[in-house]
């Protein structure tokens, strides 16, 4: 039975001579909908949506970029060898750290820029930045990458997974333990938690996004241990737990330094 188990066609469909990827789209579907969602937040806290559109405008492309530099630059024992394929992200090879650091560094410039706070717009964005992860983890399904150890059929049975994902964790006739669904599961917990947080009068500026920080980095860290196709420090150092245990301590560093200066003295509301 295994043997007839035909992988979903990572691409969704043909323009002329261009293949329109499933990853490109669900990567396009989770932007579109973290943008909604900061654009109605930001309306609610009377901030100025153009800001939000406009940082965008900025803060997308650059994401892409560096996630695709932070992955590139971390395999290049192989693209060093393959030079045509480092413009291939439709292939997949996008690493979030790298996105990240891109999308804080734009959104710096951006709302000094703008003469806005960061930290605020931060806090408006953060649900949509771990929403937008939790749906791109898809496209990495549709790729069938991002996977952990080898499994049995069985094991993934055992999770009371419907057969279209069991079947697409049937990799060259062998069964995957589906950590882009762990990761994907953890993210969208993020968000329902990050939508709870903010309504709360105890959250001050900046602590929204800094405990986004911190719950997406913990999943990371254990999730990443699970995987089978990290970016590798050294031989037997992950990247992404590096980057994670860097990420929970600075963010709960400076969690605390805000309170103690009176940085974050204004609610996550105010004006």
């Amino acid at each position: 039975m295994d043997s007839n188990i035909t992988p979903l066609d990572p691409i969704a469909f043909h323009l002329g001579g261009f293949s329109v990827h499933w990853y490109g789209i669900i990567i396009g579907c989770g932007i579109l909908l973290g943008l909604a969602l900061a654009m109605r937040e930001a309306d609610r806290l009377s901030v100025d949506q153009n800001i939000i559109a406009d940082l965008c405008i900025w803060a997308i492309p650059v994401s892409i970029i560096c996630a695709r530099i932070y992955y590139v630059l971390f395999e290049w024992k192989y693209y060093a060898q393959h030079t045509s394929e480092i413009i291939k992200i439709w292939n997949g090879g996008i690493a979030i750290h790298g996105a990240l650091i891109g999308a804080v560094v734009t959104a710096i410039l951006f709302t000094r820029a703008k003469g806005v706070s960061f930290w605020k717009i931060a806090d408006i964005v953060a649900p949509s930045l771990i929403l937008g992860q939790a749906i791109g983890r898809w496209g990495n399904f549709m790729n069938q990458e991002a996977h952990g150890r080898a499994v049995s059929r069985a094991f993934l049975e055992n999770l009371h997974l419907p057969d279209w994902i069991i079947n697409q964790m049937y990799i060259n006739g062998t069964y995957y333990q589906p950590t882009f669904l762990y990761e994907s599961l953890w993210d969208l917990a993020g968000f329902i938690f990050l939508l709870l947080l903010r309504r709360r009068a105890a959250m001050h500026r900046g602590e929204i996004f800094l405990t986004y920080l911190i719950w997406y980095s913990i999943g990371r860290f254990f999730i990443e241990g699970l995987r089978t196709d990290s970016l590798m420090l050294t031989a037997h150092i992950r990247m992404a737990q590096v980057v994670s245990f860097i990420l929970i301590v600075c963010a709960l560093l400076l969690w605390f330094y805000r309170r103690k200066t009176g940085l974050s003295a204004k609610r996550y509301d105010e004006e």
